[in-house]
């Protein structure tokens, strides 16, 4: 195993591609301790490097609506009449912390994604 921390993106390809080399090793041996530990080290750059920043609040609701088959019309215990969920999908109403509360509790969207900065 010979590794070496990731400065620039040559090193951070050359961590992709041993990692593709080894991703199939099985548990217990070098080589999927070599996997874990590329894997730290891809993360850690990617995150310096590559910051993701907070969700969208309307793609974040969206988004919850596609994992679970939801209409828009299932919206409407948490955001209020047919009209305020299109308002809100449409961008034309901000959420309230009501409405935040009620989709963090009754939809389980996290209130990261529900309060970042486009939702204020």
């Amino acid at each position: 195993m010979n590794i070496t921390p990731i400065h620039n993106e040559a090193d951070l390809q050359r961590a992709f591609a041993r990692l593709e080399a080894l991703w199939a090793a099985e548990d217990g041996t070098p080589e999927a301790d070599e996997v874990e530990v590329l894997s730290i080290l891809i993360e850690k750059y990617e995150d310096e490097h590559y910051p993701i920043g907070p969700s969208d609040p309307i793609e974040a609701i969206k988004f919850r609506m596609e994992q679970q088959g939801l209409t828009q019309r299932d919206l409407e215990p948490f955001i209020g009449s047919s009209g305020r969920v299109s308002e809100v999908l449409n961008r034309k109403r901000k959420l309230s912390l009501r409405m935040i509360k009620r989709l963090h509790e009754g939809l389980r969207i996290p209130y990261e994604s529900l309060l970042s900065e486009s939702a204020a």
